[in-house]
């Protein structure tokens, strides 16, 4: 069945979407509302914000890819296009590998497809803890069905495939709580290449839902577009400064961008949003910004099933475990929530730490390879204070993340947890993703083993794909970069509608946190503000 390239049609039929790589001369853009970033956060405000009747100005850094160029299904094309430093991005002593969007749609564009609605723990313990207002669990329950119903949100309703029922019959076997992962797809082939590029726009991303609605009610989209600055006089935003980039995506042209706007959201994602106020010396009277940076931190474990698993094929996620999540509560130590990532050859070869004949072996078991993860909930506690954003000589953003004895038990846990339910689902060996990690044949010998491990940066092997904070909500300007409604306490025209808000991590991939959050505040912004 052949898929039409959505992006084709509708720049055919008048929608404005421009390349600045194509810009030869300085450019002048003028709007009601310009958004930086087309991810999560832009996507939904350029949707609301153009059907409410604003003028809309929707910027991208990254390209504008479509599933005409998803069809190859090539892991290395997608990790060159279509993430931050080609799927290269780290902390700043390259200890835990960033995997984050960058290309019209952010990292929906790429994301395995998972929808959880912030728990109820988490949102409990942003109003009390960070003085945060106006989201509490029923408070967020219109705005979670809104957007489930707008983007296709439901538990998964296919049988999950042999990757994930590794974790659905461990779990069973050892009476833990598992449950069905909700996905927003729409005609899904169950292909599992959705960290590729959804090759036939089943994945309902912000590169196939929101944007394209906007652009057909008459939004403006520029990609390849790097803004450098906002602009202001210390109370108000009066635009951006930008530099188009080249056909790499990276090289600035030379060529000058401004933007003259009533207002600006900032909604380049946690890490990039910090990093352009930072830029832009944006008022911080308190130093909050770029603070309290979250990540999930990621470990995981390596199995060896007798069955074929072939991690590559099948929707990537669909069962997930919060048995670990909050059994000792918001505050006690680390919870966790358990998945299953898919494994392909390019990112499997670095995941398992190996080199010659010990690599070929392991790649060669690829088909029987079930990778189980822990993503670790951060932030709850003030061992666990997250990480800072800052900017380097040149402006890029940078981050660093360390990585406490607090963390630390919660990972060796982790790794224990895994190992277990890998075993009782009949793995034939387990080895934890750690330089001192060795295969091991039953669960007493992990056991054993792993309460043996050494725990530091570069030898156990970390990595996350979620990114939150580093421009935290507060109703208290003394705790927050904005407030509850994602409006900047000292420039009165300026928003942040991204992950880069929440006061913690979540304990759940975030992107629906982010969608319903956006809307909620965009719907609020759009009847404070004319346009």
């Amino acid at each position: 069945m052949a898929i039409n390239d959505i992006y084709s049609a509708g720049i055919a039929s008048g929608w404005k979407v421009l390349d600045a790589a194509t810009f030869t001369a300085p450019r002048t853009f003028e709007a009601d509302v310009a958004i930086v970033g087309s991810g999560a956060g832009g996507g939904i405000a350029a949707e609301m914000l153009t059907e409410a009747g604003f003028k809309v100005l929707l910027i991208e850094e990254g390209a504008l890819r479509t599933s005409d160029s998803f069809k190859d299904m090539d892991e290395a094309r997608a990790y060159r296009e279509l993430y931050q430093e080609a799927a290269a991005r780290a902390t700043s002593d390259g200890a835990i590998s960033i995997l984050q969007g960058r290309s019209v749609g952010g990292s929906t564009t790429v994301n395995w497809t998972s929808s959880f609605r912030t728990p109820p723990k988490t949102l409990a313990h942003w109003a009390t803890e960070h003085a945060v207002t106006g989201h509490s669990e029923a408070e967020m329950a219109p705005w979670f069905e809104k957007i489930e119903a707008r983007l296709n949100m439901a538990p998964w309703a296919m049988d999950p495939n042999p990757n994930n029922t590794v974790l659905k019959r461990g779990c069973e076997k050892l009476g833990w709580e598992w449950h069905v992962i909700p996905r927003n797809v729409k005609g899904c082939w169950n292909s599992g290449y959705c960290g590729l590029g959804c090759p036939v726009n089943a994945k309902q991303s912000m590169l196939v839902s929101t944007i394209p609605n906007a652009l057909a009610h008459g939004a403006t989209l520029v990609h390849r577009l790097r803004v450098r600055t906002i602009d202001h006089d210390g109370k108000t935003v009066l635009g951006l400064t930008g530099d188009a980039l080249g056909i790499d995506g990276y090289t600035a042209t030379g060529v000058t961008v401004t933007v003259r706007a009533k207002h600006v959201i900032a909604a380049g994602g946690a890490i990039n949003t910090p990093a352009l106020l930072l830029r832009s010396r944006v008022p911080d009277p308190h130093g909050r910004i770029g603070l309290r940076t979250f990540i999930h931190p990621v470990n995981l474990t390596i199995a060896e099933m007798p069955e074929k698993v072939d991690p590559y094929y099948g929707a990537p996620q669909s069962i997930a475990s919060d048995y670990f999540q909050w059994r000792d509560g918001a505050t006690g130590p680390m919870g966790y929530k358990l998945e299953v990532p898919p494994m392909f050859p390019g990112i499997s070869s670095g995941v398992f730490n190996a080199l010659g004949d010990d690599l070929r072996r392991q790649m060669a078991a690829l088909p029987h390879t079930n990778a189980m993860l822990a993503l670790l909930r951060d932030g709850f506690v003030p061992e666990s204070p997250g990480g800072r954003v800052r900017i380097a000589d040149d402006g890029s953003p940078v981050l660093d993340y360390d990585v406490s004895d607090y963390v630390w038990d919660g990972v060796r846990r982790a790794y224990l947890s895994m190992a277990e339910a890998q075993f009782a689902a009949g793995a034939k060996r387990v080895r934890p993703a750690h330089l001192d990690g060795q295969d091991y044949t039953s669960w007493t010998q992990a056991r054993e083993a792993i309460g043996q491990l050494p725990l530091k940066k570069f030898r156990a092997l970390l990595f996350t794909a979620h990114l939150m904070g580093g421009c935290g909500m507060s109703d208290d300007p003394k705790r927050g970069v904005v407030n509850s409604a994602g409006r900047h306490h000292q420039l009165e025209n300026l928003s942040v509608f991204d992950g880069s808000v929440f006061p913690t991590s979540i304990g759940a991939n975030p992107q629906l946190s982010v969608f319903a959050l956006t809307a909620q505040n965009v719907s609020a912004l759009s009847r404070n503000i004319k346009p």
